[in-house]
């Protein structure tokens, strides 16, 4: 190996350590975010103390974890009927709506003078999904080794994790668009009317979609059928 190639591979090498090293790091850093958020949330964006790598594992574990508690919970604390789950769908129905709250926030950025770009408001949002990937993934297994007279310890600390995420998600968009509580809440309420709007132009779309294709595929078949 010449002195250029192993030069390349040492620098190629480091730079793999580097991006592995702050990976870990803004993962680590999602524990500052949750039990601080409010100077969390300033950092991770604006100090760039987060990174989309760790964003994208916190969605993919948010939605492993959906999954593995439709599937693996005691029978004593959910009622979903295992035989008829489909997970890609059941994963598609988080995701989807998901990236549309996130879209229908970044389209009325402009309208309110918001300083988020696309890309810190999915950060925020994904770092906002850690407590509950903290709280029920453990509550899958717990489930197992309790009672159903214990299942109110069960229910709290699952409405505990959904409240902390949303309380989360609202700091998080009120800190990357440098809102008050106030202004943040008339956008929260915009982003999902925007979602609502976004989902029926998406529901339309493919109405009209599937109509024209069948208009064309019965043309289609009109023609051959008298031809031949």
């Amino acid at each position: 190996m010449s002195t250029l190639d192993y030069t390349a591979d040492s620098v190629a090498s480091g730079g793999r350590r580097a991006w592995l090293h702050r990976y870990v790091e803004t993962l680590k850093y999602a524990l500052h975010v949750i039990v601080r958020p409010f100077d969390g949330y300033w950092d991770l964006v604006h100090e760039k103390r987060g990174s989309l790598a760790a964003a994208h594992t916190f969605l993919f574990l948010f939605l492993l974890t959906y999954v593995l508690k439709l599937m693996c919970t005691n029978f004593q604390f959910i009622s979903a009927p295992i035989q008829y789950i489909n997970i890609y769908e059941r994963a598609a129905s988080l995701l989807l709506p998901f990236l549309i709250l996130c879209l229908s926030n970044w389209a009325w950025t402009t309208l309110f003078d918001g300083k988020g770009r696309f890309s810190d408001i999915y950060m925020a949002m994904c770092y906002a999904l850690v407590p509950y990937i903290l709280i029920q993934l453990p509550l899958i297994l717990i489930s197992h080794m309790i009672t159903v007279d214990e299942g109110a310890y069960y229910s709290v600390l699952m409405s505990f994790s959904v409240i902390w995420c949303v309380f989360l998600a609202f700091v998080g968009l009120m800190e990357v668009h440098d809102f008050g509580p106030g202004k943040t809440i008339i956008f929260v309420f915009m982003t999902i009317l925007g979602a609502l709007i976004i989902i029926f132009l998406i529901l339309v779309f493919f109405s009209l979609l599937s109509d024209a294709l069948g208009f064309f595929v019965s043309l289609y078949r009109e023609i051959v059928f008298r031809l031949y």
